[in-house]
């Protein structure tokens, strides 16, 4: 039997792998090992995001937590290390582009284990973003490079990627926004709010670039401030924003003007809000697909995206840096979905097709170089 070893670490890891686990789960000749980083720990980022996906009980937690970058990074490098040494993998999935992702990569490629990346290719071509340094490093570390959009590959093509590395599977995370769209659609989150569907602005904001500098954070409190004045706003608000807002007195500023300040949400909560927003603010990558995949506005808070595709072909509207311009987004009523190859709920089924087919052709721990 072969094993395949997942390192998940944040809440959009956990939606992008769970549709390839569980289309090999079914496989007898394939064991699964999962570990988790604990690089989100939150109960609403782990384990009610875990539970809402239907993930499997991860088999090691190794409590990582916080820290600067390097800090981070590195104690997962270590723990990842210990854990693949332990477990002997044939092959290593990582997804995305936190922290863990590249911490793991590593960890598999000085132990010369093959790796599998789901989301590869992705460019925003903006350096001071931590997780254009993560998705560069970890893609050039993999064996195996799953795409999404036709982008991805040609940015992998021009970096020197050979071909035969590249496999354009589809977008993993639509798998599981169609798998729970209908129990999210009846969860009606909305009601617990108080506000009604097609008439609220719904806002997530979690970046350094957007919430570490107070400058910046006061102005995009004001900006929401002033959209309030408006339109109903929910922002349920992540635990890196919610201690730099506390720290600002920015959080007492958004409930004053009215604004529906919640914790973090769960995987179900979350979507069936954004199925009901008007409007999506965000400088989330994956929110940005969710939203052009529903038809849903989006209105991204970045200078720049590593998803073209949902400009060009989705609901997405880069705002750039100026915070001024949240005052004027307004609701309205969803459009057709977006229309793009491959985000058709199937990605996971051809990514396991693909990890199935690789890790036969390995003899057991016959790559993994374990120093003495």
């Amino acid at each position: 039997m072969k094993t395949i070893l997942y390192v998940v670490g944040a809440r959009p890891n956990f939606v992008k792998a769970a549709p390839v686990i569980q289309a090999l789960a079914g496989d007898q000749d394939i064991r699964q090992v999962i570990v988790h980083t604990g690089q989100h720990y939150d109960p609403a980022l782990s384990d009610e995001v875990l539970h809402d996906l239907g993930f499997p009980l991860p088999d090691r937690f190794l409590g990582v937590g916080s820290g600067t970058h390097a800090e981070q990074t590195g104690k997962t490098l270590i723990a990842v290390e210990r854990a693949l040494i332990d477990d002997r993998p044939d092959l290593v999935v990582v997804s995305g582009d936190v922290n863990a992702t590249l911490a793991a990569a590593l960890a598999a490629a000085k132990l010369c284990i093959p790796i599998a990346h789901i989301e590869s290719g992705l460019r925003s071509r903006d350096w001071s973003m931590p997780e254009e340094i993560n998705r560069v490093l970890t893609d050039r570390l993999c064996e195996i490079l799953f795409t999404h959009s036709p982008e991805a590959r040609d940015n992998l093509t021009l970096e020197g990627i050979e071909a035969t590395r590249i496999h354009h599977v589809g977008n993993t995370m639509i798998d599981s926004l169609r798998r729970f769209e209908g129990p999210a659609r009846m969860a009606e989150a909305w009601r617990s709010v108080g506000v009604e569907p097609g008439t609220f602005v719904l806002v997530t904001l979690h970046r350094p670039s957007n919430v570490d500098d107070d400058e910046r954070l006061a102005a995009i409190v004001s900006a929401l401030a002033e959209l309030a004045r408006s339109v109903p706003v929910v922002f349920p608000i992540h635990p890196r924003t919610a201690a730099r807002l506390e720290a600002s007195g920015g959080d007492e500023r958004l409930a004053g003007a009215g604004i529906q300040c919640l914790g973090p949400l769960g995987y179900l909560d979350f979507l069936s809000l954004e199925l009901a927003a008007g409007a999506v603010l965000t400088d989330s990558g994956g929110i940005q697909e969710e939203t052009s995949a529903l038809g849903i506005a989006c209105y991204t808070l970045r200078a720049n995206t590593e998803r073209p595709v949902t400009l060009t072909s989705g609901t997405n509207r880069l705002l750039g840096d100026d915070p001024t311009s949240i005052a004027a987004i307004r609701p309205s009523p969803a459009g057709p979905p977006a229309r793009i190859p491959l985000w058709d709920g199937h990605a996971g089924e051809r990514a396991a097709t693909v990890l199935a087919a690789a890790v036969s052709e390995l003899g057991t721990g016959a790559r993994l170089s374990v120093p003495t």
